[in-house]
């Protein structure tokens, strides 16, 4: 077997193998010219249609730091051994590789069936840990999982791409080198064991496992080396677990009955991201992502197999994707096709985020780089009467739309089986 699918017993349900390898804007903004052109805001579509874990903190979104400007680094040149230069450190003024960073040096490339030119490099990672603690308490979930370093999707404003600087990679090539983690499934069965608390507190509540906060875990990848299936059929032996799991792909349907067993015996949530509904404008956003209409598809193939699953309209792009009408008309498409909430956030920008980021909003956007430069030069959060604004807005959709279902709020309320019936003489 694989050494990426390596997996432990699985639950009592076939599984499918894969194949084996061989808010009105701040921003003024220009009025489309007709009901379905806007040229002034869209390019022509480019091309056709852990131990030494696996940095724990890393995985969780960051903590984003109030001035940015000096932190960033000059490109590098995608070298997967490449290291930061530190006088003094060592004769030649290199500092040796640590941690992540050297086992991703070490990391052999990954075989794989794709042929074209455009994809990505793929290395097999031997990570330790697959289960990574997140410290942060800005989000409702105590661990994470990330099968894979670097997406594919190439968003340009992904805030992940921090991740790559920790293998002393530059965050441009998260989408050119993708790093797959073996034995994850091996690694998950003892880390549930050792790590993961079923019953924690006063109220009994389980830890909350989240998939995908630093990577897509259904990203094209996922086609050829099967790590989040792997995860996910382990994750389906267990009772009384919480997990959700995040994606852009409508890949996720491919996997439905793990999903259905995982969300018998525990707790599962699904959000699909859709950033907006206009296909020429995600493309040039999320160059690699799959189409509006197939995430759409998807939110509605997962709610007829009975699981929970909701929308999220995040980044929301100032000037760009939070026109009048619009995350309006996107929550009232994801509620047609069964979402069960819908949650949106403003854009923030990490320092390799944005040295992605800015130059393609000034080639693309040049109406808005002004703006972007006077809120995120130095800060990586939009100001904060905009952002209140926007979270406002999204009270009053999910109020007029029946949005009323929120995981995250019931995330720390304590799984209580339904009492049984007495009978009556």
């Amino acid at each position: 077997m694989s050494p990426v699918l390596s997996s432990s017993k699985t639950a009592g349900f076939p599984i499918r193998r894969l194949a084996p390898l061989s808010s009105a804007s701040l921003f003024p903004v220009c009025p489309d010219r007709s009901p379905n052109t806007r040229t002034q805001e869209l390019a022509p579509l480019p091309g056709s249609g852990n131990v030494v874990p696996d940095n724990g903190v890393s995985d969780c979104p960051p903590f984003a730091p109030t001035f940015c400007g000096d932190a960033l680094r000059n490109p590098q040149d995608f070298r997967k051994d490449a290291a930061l230069t530190v006088p003094g450190v060592a004769p030649n003024g290199v500092a040796p590789l640590v941690g992540i960073a050297r086992l991703a040096s070490i990391s052999p490339a990954a075989p794989t069936r794709r042929k074209s030119e455009e994809r990505p490099e793929y290395f097999l990672l031997p990570v330790k840990s697959i289960l990574n603690k997140c410290e942060s308490g800005r989000v409702p979930f105590d661990w994470t999982i990330n099968p894979y370093r670097g997406c594919e999707f190439a968003c340009k404003y992904c805030y992940a791409r921090y991740t790559h600087e920790f293998m002393e990679l530059d965050g441009l090539a998260f989408e050119k080198k993708i790093f797959v983690k073996k034995d994850a499934a091996v690694l998950l069965t003892r880390e549930i064991a050792s790590k993961y608390s079923f019953s924690k507190g006063t109220q009994g509540v389980p830890d909350h496992i989240c998939i995908g906060t630093a990577t897509d875990p259904y990203q094209p990848a996922e086609k050829e080396y099967g790590v989040t299936r792997a995860c996910l059929e382990e994750l389906a032996r267990y009772d009384g677990l919480s997990v959700s799991i995040v994606t852009k792909s409508n890949l996720i349907t491919r996997d439905i009955d793990v999903l259905q067993e995982i969300s018998r015996r525990s707790r599962l949530f699904v959000d699909i991201t859709v950033t907006t509904l206009r296909p020429r404008l995600a493309r040039l956003l999320e160059p690699r992502a799959p189409r509006p209409d197939l995430r759409l598809a998807a939110i509605r193939k997962l709610r007829e197999a009975g699981i929970c699953v909701g929308a999220l309209a995040s980044p929301l792009l100032p000037g760009i994707t939070d026109r009048d009408g619009e995350l309006e008309a996107l929550a009232a498409a994801a509620k047609e096709a069964g979402a069960l909430w819908i949650h949106s956030g403003v854009l923030f920008l990490m320092p390799s985020s944005a040295k992605q980021f800015l130059p393609f909003l000034r080639e693309k956007f040049p109406r808005l780089a002004r703006q972007y430069d006077s809120w995120y030069t130095r800060n990586a959060y939009a100001p904060e009467p905009y952002r209140q604004k926007i979270a406002a807005r999204l009270t009053r959709i999910k109020s007029n739309l029946g949005f009323s279902y929120r995981p995250w709020e019931q995330l720390r309320q304590p799984v209580i089986p339904a009492p049984q019936l007495s009978l009556a003489l």
